[in-house]
């Protein structure tokens, strides 16, 4: 009889815990169709008010949110006109926590997808960095392996193995001669100063090698131009702009801000260069 009343005390834990497991998949998809609707409707909003900013704002790429390791894609439906759940997956990837990334999704037909963590949606300059990562969608779109697959840096990347490359460059940051020219270019830039801009690249590509110019280059093409816009967008929405990097020592970030502001020089001297990026990447890389 004891071991019966054992048992049946045991199956009731069993039943518990059961019963306090999450529901079921399609129950966890609607929760987070409801928990984000608003969120992501609310993209539409801000682009409707930054849409003239630049052509690349005209068009919506897909959200992956990830929650606990799962990614939740949300992309547009027939009309264009809002989010839905298109996709659930669990890469074999370890994503941190706050990421605000674009990169194609190899589990959703390569589809470039703006990824990102929920906490994005908890700040209004969330929904900026997501439109930032929506211009780095349609560098992708446009031009972007094409441009790569011509630099010897992202080459030897490739023939490495090497996929991280863009991150993980072994780029001379704390270089003296590096350093103080960039610091007059960072200056002369914000100045607006053109004359002494081009310049400050003539000696920036003398003390570089190739690969680390190719890669300093990428870096302002690639964040640099994102940034512009991004700062453009917070203008728009009446937000604190962006100008984090400038301090010493440099790093990555620090190609994001010297792109923006030699990109904005170069747009004063030629306006066509906005809408033709890839022009602008070879006028950059000169």
């Amino acid at each position: 009889m004891r071991k019966i009343a054992v048992i049946l005390f045991i199956s009731s834990i069993i039943w518990i815990v059961a019963s306090a497991q999450p529901g079921s998949q399609e129950e966890e998809q609607t929760i987070m169709v409801e928990k984000y609707s608003q969120n992501l409707k609310k993209l539409f909003e801000i682009q409707k008010k930054i849409e003239r900013i630049h052509p690349f704002l005209k068009k919506l790429y897909p959200v992956a949110i990830v929650e606990e390791d799962l990614f939740y894609v949300f992309d547009l439906d027939s009309s264009k006109r809002r989010y839905v759940l298109a996709k659930l997956a669990k890469p074999a990837m370890i994503v941190p926590e706050g990421i605000r990334a674009a990169f194609p999704l190899d589990f959703y037909d390569n589809k470039m997808a703006c990824v990102v963590t929920g906490d994005v949606f908890d700040d209004p300059s969330g929904y900026v960095m997501i439109f930032h990562e929506f211009v780095h969608c349609a560098q992708t779109d446009c031009c972007e392996n094409k441009l790569k697959s011509g630099l010897s840096v992202a080459q030897q990347a490739q023939a490495a193995n090497d996929y991280m490359w863009e991150l993980n460059h072994p780029f001379p940051y704390e270089d003296s001669d590096f350093s103080e020219i960039y610091k007059i270019f960072l200056e002369a830039a914000t100045e607006g100063d053109a004359d002494k801009v081009l310049r400050c690249r003539t000696f920036l590509k003398e003390v570089l090698n190739t690969p680390d110019y190719e890669y300093m280059v990428w870096e302002e093409w690639k964040e640099g131009f994102a940034r512009l816009i991004e700062n453009r967008i917070r203008k728009k929405l009446e937000l604190t702009e962006n100008h984090g990097g400038t301090d010493l020592p440099y790093n990555r970030v620090t190609f994001y801000e010297g792109g923006a502001q030699y990109i904005s020089v170069l747009f004063e001297k030629n306006k066509s260069l906005e809408k033709d990026i890839e022009a602008l990447f070879h006028r950059m890389l000169r």
